[in-house]
């Protein structure tokens, strides 16, 4: 069986569906699929390509046996519409290109979703290559989009929705990351071969990055310092003004300390309000490389997960939980519906705070403070559920044997 894997985004870039996607394939890999991957020149969340892929049309390389065709892409800084379409457009065109003269034949073409424009790059490679398109979706989109409001103009919106449906029907499979994102697509679409695509982490990948000696030292901290930490993408979605009000309802308990990793549209805003709010309990860290971020989550002792207070999140399960259960930290999660159902009602992995409700966070968190029992009770209960739930051979293995079957 041979797999194309379409996606905008990929390592060494770090994220969600760059990890997920790696994962994926190199588990496919192992069912003895041959799996090459289509993306663009590493640049997220920069938007800024990354030194030895600049001036660069086409480039072929090999990961851990993996081979990655990487196109060229439009990328700049600006949040307005055109320069955000041009960046979408621009790897649909290249990526299209590269498809059709630098790859073979395939069985499948699987397409990350979003962007969903990528999806006509997609459709017009398996009707060349006279393969079967899986469709995955890990945001609904436009819906999010317009929800979010992040685009606003109704003609695009029109072309979007009907792309969107476009895309689904002349798919062999759709899938979809969470349960929410599986029953709205097949309830729109109730003849179409739809299916849970989980994301999940391999555990005992992690350990090898996990320890680093003397790492809370060397960033400032004692050992009998509580470290909560978000690390991820700082964006609208994710709501973290939160941290930072509940920081500030925690500053006389100075050994209660909120970390916030990563890089994103909201950094700057946010490190206004903590300059603004005088706040000596929050500390901002760079984006790394995921094998860098293993060893802060490791020296954590819990970690905040919060999105908006949105019904369109009430189906989302943020990926950056997975890491935090494989390495047994308990969660502070700010998500209603399907993550607070799997994952704290379940798995028990910690506790649940209202999205956007600082003072409810941070009472949340003085409870973990605490009860330092029940923060390892909550770490285990999150790994074994982790292991059980969210394995990514078994995941594969069920994906794999449907497109079998």
């Amino acid at each position: 069986m041979r797999i194309l894997i379409i996606s905008q985004y990929f390592i060494p870039e770090t994220g969600a569906p760059q990890s997920r996607l790696l994962q994926w394939a190199m588990q496919l890999m192992k069912k003895g699929a041959t799996v090459e991957v289509l993306t663009a020149m590493p640049n997220y969340p920069e938007m800024k390509i990354h030194e030895g892929y600049r001036g660069r049309f086409y480039i072929s390389e090999d990961v851990q046996g993996l081979k990655i065709h990487r196109a060229w892409i439009y990328v700049g800084t600006s949040k307005a519409i055109f320069p955000r379409l041009l960046n979408y457009f621009s790897f649909v065109f290249t990526s299209f290109l590269a498809g059709v003269f630098r790859t073979g034949k395939f069985d499948y073409i699987l397409c990350e979703s979003p962007p969903l424009f990528l999806g006509i790059s997609a459709y017009l490679l398996k009707v060349f290559k006279g393969a079967r398109l899986i469709f995955n979706v890990s945001d609904l989109w436009p819906e999010s989009a317009e929800k979010l409001g992040l685009v606003t103009n109704r003609f695009l919106l029109g072309i979007t929705s009907w792309l969107e449906r476009f895309l689904y029907r002349k798919s062999f499979m759709v899938t979809g990351q969470t349960k929410g994102i599986v029953r709205n697509i097949s309830s729109r679409f109730p003849q179409k071969n739809v299916f849970w695509l989980k994301n999940g982490v391999e555990a005992k990948e992690l350990e090898p990055y996990a320890a680093e000696e003397g790492l809370r030292e060397k960033l400032g901290f004692s050992q009998g310092d509580f470290l909560l930490l978000y690390a991820g993408i700082l964006g609208f979605a994710q709501g973290l003004e939160v941290i930072l009000q509940a920081a500030g309802k925690l500053r006389s308990y100075p050994d209660i300390k909120f970390l916030i990793m990563g890089s994103g549209p909201e950094k700057e805003k946010l490190l206004r309000l903590k300059a603004s709010e005088t706040l000596c309990n929050v500390y901002f860290f760079d984006s790394r490389p995921k094998k860098e971020v293993i060893p802060f989550i490791s020296i954590s002792d819990a970690a905040v997960i919060p999105l908006k207070r949105l019904d369109l999140f009430k189906g989302a399960i943020p990926s950056k939980i997975f890491e935090n259960l494989a390495l047994k930290k308990p969660l502070l999660l700010g998500v209603e519906g399907e993550a607070k159902e799997l994952l704290i009602e379940t798995g028990r992995a910690g506790l649940a705070f209202t999205p956007e409700d600082a003072e409810d966070l941070a009472a949340k968190a003085l409870y973990l403070y605490s009860h330092p029992q029940e923060r390892i009770e909550f770490g285990i209960n999150g790994y074994n559920y982790l292991l059980k739930e969210f394995n990514p051979t078994l995941i594969v293995n069920d994906f794999w044997n449907r497109l079998n079957a």
